[in-house]
């Protein structure tokens, strides 16, 4: 335990207390959206309530290779004499306790950026080998993305670019 009194990565008790927080689950095995993405739509002010099964990365940290996934119990693989051996237990025997919320980069999932996007999200299409959204800012605009979950991304950070008053 941390001076901060969390075990190794466990965020689902850390509160972001924006009005406008996301939650929401997406199936394992969706494409992530790139770090840099993530870096510029938390940077533009998107808010993130982190939940189980979100996941993150730790910038700057000689880290950058690892995606974190935020869950209430660790689970790993180890040797033993017998064989392999699956163990179960509350804290990761690492010596990074525990790290602030503002130090990571959430990488949100397709369905908490379309979530991001609300009433201004008007529709997703294939062109081809690439990803349309549309969605409504000043007008109707449209990004394309040959990865959904980065279609998607790009549309959020451009709402997020707007001056409040535009929303």
């Amino acid at each position: 335990m941390s001076e901060f009194g969390y075990h190794a990565f466990d965020l689902s008790q850390w509160v972001v207390t924006d009005e406008g927080a996301i939650r929401g689950r997406e199936p394992a095995g969706e494409p992530l959206l790139s770090v840099d993405l993530a870096q510029r739509l938390r940077d533009a002010g998107l808010p993130w309530r982190p939940i189980t099964g979100d996941r993150f990365v730790v910038p700057d940290a000689d880290l950058d290779e690892h995606t974190f996934l935020i869950s209430p119990m660790s689970v790993d693989v180890a040797e033993a004499p017998a064989g392999q051996v699956i163990t179960f237990g509350g804290a990761v025997e690492w010596g990074l306790d525990a790290i602030m919320l503002r130090e990571v980069v959430w990488l949100p999932r397709e369905a908490q950026l379309r979530a991001a996007l609300g009433e201004r999200f008007r529709m997703l299409e294939r062109d081809g080998e690439r990803f349309r959204v549309r969605f409504w800012v000043e007008g109707d605009e449209t990004v394309v993305h040959p990865l959904a979950v980065e279609a998607y991304g790009l549309a959020v950070l451009r709402c997020l670019e707007q001056s409040p008053s535009e929303d």
